[in-house]
């Protein structure tokens, strides 16, 4: 089994910054990527940044400029630093992992979310 935990979010400020954290824990042989995606209220999913185990990063056109992926793969922790916040970036924010639990066995993985409200 493998979890997901993700921290960081709740009611923040237009032009403000913060930070999630995503750690991954249990039976992981080997971390490929991991992911931050961000869905609202009768929308679909949202791929917001990736991040793989070469260090080759993707961003959404919206964000660019403004949120940072990165890694610590000695913690299997994945961040999301969010600078320069806009209303529109309010969505519960996914973690998302894709993990080899022995040499065989794949699997992705999500975290249960953490909502990310930005108004004043």
């Amino acid at each position: 089994q493998v979890q997901l935990v993700e921290s960081g979010g709740g009611l923040l400020q237009p032009g403000g910054s913060s930070e999630l954290s995503c750690a991954a824990s249990g039976n992981i042989f080997r971390i490929i990527g991991m992911a931050w995606y961000r869905q609202t209220p009768g929308k679909e999913r949202d791929l917001v940044a990736s991040i793989n185990a070469g260090g080759g990063i993707n961003y959404a056109d919206s964000v660019k400029g403004r949120f940072t992926i990165s890694r610590n793969n000695a913690l299997n922790t994945v961040y999301l630093q969010m600078n320069s916040l806009k209303p529109e970036d309010t969505a519960v924010y996914y973690c998302n992992a894709h993990i080899y639990t022995s040499i065989r066995d794949f699997g992705e993985y999500w975290g249960e979310g953490t909502q990310v409200t930005v108004s004043s």
